[in-house]
């Protein structure tokens, strides 16, 4: 996405700038005509004609004055439908270019600041393209109009009003650099924010649980503090700028009138011109002074659209394949093969030489300290992380990564914390099928035990869960993922700790339906819990990003010395000691 003279060139850009040109020349050419004819009145009333004769001359003035605010109205519209339009547009893109980054990006920004840039910094770039780019062409046109027309009727008048105008550009210039500074400090403390406020919402009960919410609520009182601050700073600049360009704006002005005031004392200007120029000053002046204004309330769509659009280039140069020309179709006759795969957040190897190969159905256990790579395994096989080094292998298909729309559409994903959608139960378990009927979730309700907990609601399966609905607990929530898996039936499943925060009832409860769930099926599960180990066909022993033994669980029991028995004895002796 590139940029041209300044202005943003999305779809649709160039034809508008066009209409908005020949409609901006239209308004000018009623800016002058209404001047003409409101001084031609007065004027003629001063010199002792009758009401009655002038009411033309009113008529017109009325006339040019619907047809400039008609052209407003127009102009306003178009540019507001192509900034809803342009707006859906980055969006979309935006979002398709984040999928397309991945783990990666999101690790690396901060969940809170893709959000806020999806939300609120397009929004401050619809605001900007329907606001400031029509008063851009504004205050070019409608300067030059009005300066040529007066520089027909009074030279010197015209002299001051355009001289005036490098002298407003080089003062705004160098508070507009300073305001730009102080607002990128304001949107990088506005980012921090936002960061720091997901972060905090996703730990809150851990927080609470330690005893640490109240220390923490002291930090978030001190970024906090900080984005006020920059926000101050930010608008006491913007203030200053807006002071100074009136100041100058007005002095003009009053050259003008005190220019004309001895002419006309002088006998050396008739009424009509000096009016007229007089009348048409401010209307010179009010272009340029909008945009001064625009300039510092739609400052954060600005930065907002510099920032999506280096986003979307980064993101085009990720080199997805998004329509392969061999579609992967995963059975039970095949095998997935990791050779020599090696992954990186943010440069730093988050796997390292990855190596491994499973065939068929069956659960593959993915065990290892915190921070070993199980999460950024479990990423890969999802295709949210692209490797930079090593293939895949899906049967015979080798590829050099999983971000496939073929593949997606044949795992099944259930996180430590699955997300709730604000809709109904149903809904939410229909999320991996969309096209299921009511009878085959009340099936799967059955199936995971929440028959009884739904039958006791007023709307049944139909009651609003989520944000602004009812909430669940941890137990219920990991149900409906589970039930989201059942009902999809698909091949392969990706499990990140999904009962770590589970009491062990709730766990044992689970375990029994989570079992029938991975009968043929390809399972990845990543767990701390000892219980689930001996269900695993396979473990997958990872530490810094690499896998150190691999094998069952008898295999692995086995050897005294290795790293999973020094593993499990430690997860042993934590246990005894809870």
């Amino acid at each position: 996405m590139k940029r041209e003279r300044g202005l943003p060139n999305h779809p649709g850009s160039r034809p508008l700038y066009v209409l908005i040109t020949l409609l901006t020349i239209i308004e000018t050419v009623t800016i002058i005509a209404q001047a003409v004819h409101l001084a031609t009145a007065i004027s003629s009333l001063f010199e002792g004609a009758t009401l009655s004769s002038q009411v033309p001359r009113i008529i017109l003035f009325f006339m040019m004055f619907m047809v400039r605010h008609l052209i407003t109205f127009v102009k306003r519209s178009f540019t507001q439908r192509h900034a809803t339009k342009t707006a859906t547009m980055l969006r979309k893109t935006l979002l398709e270019r984040v999928e397309r980054l991945g783990q990666a990006y999101i690790s690396k920004e901060g969940t809170g600041k893709t959000v806020t840039l999806a939300i609120e910094g397009i929004q401050d770039i619809e605001n900007y393209l329907h606001i400031t780019i029509p008063r851009m062409f504004q205050a070019v046109i409608v300067p030059a109009g009005v300066a040529i027309y007066v520089w027909t009727v009074h030279h010197t008048s015209a002299y001051i009003l355009v001289g005036v105008i490098p002298v407003v550009i080089i003062f705004m210039i160098l508070l507009g650099l300073a305001a730009q500074k102080l607002a990128d400090k304001q949107y990088e403390s506005y980012r921090l924010l936002s960061n720091h406020f997901i972060d905090s919402l996703k730990g809150l009960e851990t927080l609470t649980f330690l005893g640490q919410s109240k220390q923490h609520g002291t930090k978030i009182a001190k970024v906090s503090k900080q984005y006020r601050q920059a926000t101050m700073r930010t608008l006491r600049m913007a203030f200053s700028s807006s002071f100074a360009l009136d100041f100058f704006t007005s002095l003009a002005i009053a050259f003008v009138a005190v220019g004309l005031g001895f002419n006309l004392i002088e006998g050396t200007m008739p009424l009509l011109p000096a009016l007229t120029v007089l009348i048409l000053a401010p209307e010179y002046f009010l272009p340029i002074r909008q945009v001064g204004m625009d300039y510092h309330a739609t400052l954060d769509g600005q930065i907002a659209l510099r920032e999506v659009e280096q986003l979307i280039q980064q993101g085009e140069t990720v080199p997805f394949t998004e329509n392969p020309a061999e579609e992967i179709a995963w059975n039970e006759e095949k095998s997935i093969s990791f050779s020599n795969i090696s992954v990186a957040i943010d440069e730093q190897d988050v796997l390292n030489s990855v190596q491994f190969s499973f065939h068929g159905p069956g659960i593959v256990g993915l065990v290892g300290p915190s921070g070993s790579g199980k999460t950024s395994l479990l990423h890969t096989l999802a295709g949210s992380l692209q490797p930079y080094a090593g293939n895949i292998a899906i049967g015979r298909q080798k590829v050099s990564h999983l971000h496939r729309d073929d593949w997606l559409k044949q795992i099944a994903y259930i996180p430590q914390r699955p997300y709730i959608f604000p809709m109904s139960i149903a809904d939410n378990i229909r999320f991996y099928a969309p096209e299921a009927t009511n009878e085959d979730v009340k099936k799967v309700i059955a199936q995971i035990g929440l028959e009884p907990f739904v039958s006791s609601l007023k709307y049944g399966m139909n009651e609003q869960i989520g944000e602004g609905g009812r909430t669940l607990s941890g137990g219920q929530e990991q149900r409906i993922a589970i039930a989201r898996a059942m009902l999809s039936d698909r091949s392969v499943i990706l499990l990140d700790e999904p009962t770590a925060h589970l009491d062990i009832e709730t766990e044992y409860e689970l375990k029994e339906v989570m079992v029938q769930l991975f009968a043929d099926k390809l399972v990845f599960f990543a767990t701390h819990r000892m219980h689930w180990l001996q269900q695993m066909d396979h473990l997958l022993m990872l530490d810094h990003g690499s896998i150190v033994e691999s094998g069952t669980y008898e295999e692995l029991r086995a050897k005294e010395s290795g790293a999973f028995h020094t593993l499990t004895k430690t997860m042993q002796q934590r246990r005894e000691r809870l």
